[in-house]
């Protein structure tokens, strides 16, 4: 075998014996068929067709769609169809931004019924006022998204951290108010000063919220005490009630007064008036009286004066009017002639 190895030319091996060589494949002829091959291209071009189509999507109205690619904010949509590159490379949060939300503190709704059932929270509702009192104050914030994307990115946990700052708002200014105001008139204080710190804090945190409104729900002194709030209610209700009815009786007998002393008042201006005129008459009457007197009829007024004067002084008296003539004494009974009794 080695002398034909050499003698071959000395560039073949040693071939084994024909018997015993394996038959090896011929791969040449080893083909996929033609169908197969373009199946499977339009296979991967329909998969490719259906992934680029996960990148249509619809904000709805009251919406905003927030795109991100690869985790960073790169657009924001209104309502409509829009596109994005499909995942992983972009994709798309669509929160509601119009829809008013609602936070409870104080109590949770089980079960909005009818009837309604709640489940009270006490930790968070017991606080301190100004005059060292506790009350409890149960709350409800309402509040919607004002930017989406600070919303969705800048807090962690926006509503945990939004009940947080309620809560921090609503015992600052009760710590600056009486138990009294917060019992009875300063509750409509009390929402807006909470409403307004509270917006304070989400913008400092830069959370994306309006605050639309703070409710108290139910404002009452703990159980311990409340029989002991609630003598001391009923007795400044008898105080204010007494105090309506004192105003009422002053507001009737008031303006009763002012009107009989102004009826007095023109009553005492009439009477002076009239003095004055019946004075003032006298005046004119006497000041005639002395021009007649002085004008020579000096007999005629004194007599016509005693007469009058007789006249008041004795107003029941029987009047004679006596004249003397030729030394023959005549009198008139006037007083027979007024009744009736003399004759003609």
């Amino acid at each position: 075998m080695a002398s034909d190895f050499n003698s071959g030319g000395g560039s073949r091996p040693p071939q084994p014996p024909r018997g015993i060589r394996p038959e090896m494949p011929d791969f040449s002829r080893m083909r996929l068929p033609v169908s197969v091959g373009r199946g499977i291209l339009l296979g991967a071009l329909a998969l490719i067709v259906l992934w680029a189509a996960t990148g249509i999507y619809s904000v709805q109205t009251g919406e905003q769609g927030v795109v991100r690619r690869f985790g960073e904010v790169v657009a924001i949509t209104q309502p409509g169809l829009h596109y994005h590159w499909p995942a992983p490379i972009e994709t798309v949060v669509t929160p509601k931004v119009t829809e008013v939300r609602r936070i409870e503190i104080g109590f949770r709704t089980i079960d909005v019924g009818p009837p309604a059932r709640y489940q009270d929270i006490p930790h968070e509702t017991k606080m301190l006022t100004r005059d060292e009192n506790i009350v409890d104050a149960e709350i409800i914030i309402q509040y919607k998204i004002g930017d989406a994307e600070k919303f969705l990115f800048n807090v962690r946990n926006p509503e945990q951290v939004l009940r947080h700052g309620a809560e921090a708002a609503l015992r600052d200014v009760v710590g600056r108010t009486t138990i009294d105001e917060v019992l009875t008139t300063g509750k409509a204080r009390i929402q807006v000063e909470t409403k307004d710190l509270l917006q304070g804090i989400v913008d400092d945190y830069g959370m994306g919220v309006i605050i639309i409104a703070v409710q108290l729900q139910d404002v009452h002194p703990p159980e311990e005490v409340s029989q002991a709030f609630k003598d001391v209610a009923s007795a400044k209700e008898d105080k204010s009630r007494l105090i309506n009815e004192a105003q009422g009786y002053y507001n009737e007998l008031i303006p009763r007064a002012r009107g009989e002393s102004a009826a007095i008042l023109r009553e005492a201006e009439g009477y002076a008036q009239e003095r004055v005129a019946k004075a003032q008459g006298d005046v004119s009457r006497f000041e005639a009286m002395l021009a007649e007197y002085q004008n020579g009829n000096q007999e005629v007024t004194r007599t016509r004066l005693y007469l009058e004067l007789m006249e008041d002084i004795l107003p029941d008296m029987k009047v004679l009017i006596v004249t003397e003539s030729d030394g023959v004494l005549k009198f008139l009974p006037i007083n027979e002639y007024l009744t009736g009794g003399g004759s003609r």
